[in-house]
């Protein structure tokens, strides 16, 4: 069984199979995993932020871009419902929704001159993204224990292609670490009386994937909309060591 803990979830009505190292119903009756749940807000604290830092790329390039980080804001959702009940429904729409979020990604920004050569536009390819979405969703019902694994070697795909983004690279792998060590040593954690590894994940990853997003919307625009220079700042102050980054289109073409 993947189930290590002392409490266990289905004993009290839950129904995933998953159950993080938190100890459950702590702080609270009404809900299993009290930090992994809270943390889960993060999402709705970075997620918005980044919608209005990428807005004006994303008006010159492409407003579909904008479903990235709305879809993220129903990752932090979906997330905190699954922390607060274990629920498999719950465990199955924050999977699910992580699936979406990396196709909507690879329709948005995987570049043109590396499309198969029986493609020419993007919404065909996006087209084709879909399809494979929609097979993969179906297909996660089959081995729903195995989806968090699969979609972290999408990840690590990711980080293939940001190679030279130190920080982007620094915070995934940190962020995996700590998902990887909550999963497999959740013993050693609780003889620390630590259990909150997972809901760090939550905070680290959505800063990784606003770093690694932004990188990726820079190379793209770049290459699809070189006229406007685009340059990379930080939020809130550009001169910190630590912020949120975005794009800065130097030059605006109206026709």
């Amino acid at each position: 069984t993947m189930l290590n803990h002392c409490n266990d979830p289905l004993s009290k009505g839950s129904s995933s199979e998953i159950d993080w190292c938190e100890d459950n119903y702590k702080y609270s009756e009404h809900v299993v995993e009290y930090f992994n749940t809270m943390s889960s807000f993060f999402f709705f604290i970075i997620s918005p932020i980044m919608l209005y830092l990428l807005h004006p790329y994303a008006k010159e390039r492409n407003l579909a871009i904008h479903m990235v980080w709305t879809m993220m804001i129903f990752v932090g959702l979906f997330s905190a419902y699954f922390h607060m009940t274990l629920s498999f429904v719950g465990q199955m729409l924050d999977e699910l929704s992580i699936l979406w979020v990396l196709a909507l990604g690879y329709a948005v920004w995987f570049p043109r001159r590396l499309f198969p050569s029986f493609i020419k536009e993007r919404s065909t390819f996006s087209s084709l993204v879909l399809v494979v979405t929609v097979i993969t969703t179906v297909s996660s019902f089959v081995k729903p224990t195995a989806n968090a694994y699969v979609l972290n070697c999408f990840g690590l795909h990711m980080l293939y292609a940001l190679r030279l983004a130190k920080v982007s690279v620094a915070l995934w792998v940190l962020a995996i670490s700590c998902w990887i060590s909550d999963r497999f040593g959740c013993s050693f954690w609780q003889r620390l009386n630590f259990c909150y590894l997972h809901g760090i994940w939550h905070i680290l990853i959505v800063t990784a994937v606003a770093y690694g997003s932004t990188l990726i919307a820079y190379l793209d625009a770049n290459y699809e909309i070189p006229y406007s220079l685009p340059g990379l700042q930080y939020w809130p102050c550009d001169k910190w060591a630590v912020g949120l980054p975005h794009i800065v289109l130097k030059v605006k073409i109206v026709f």
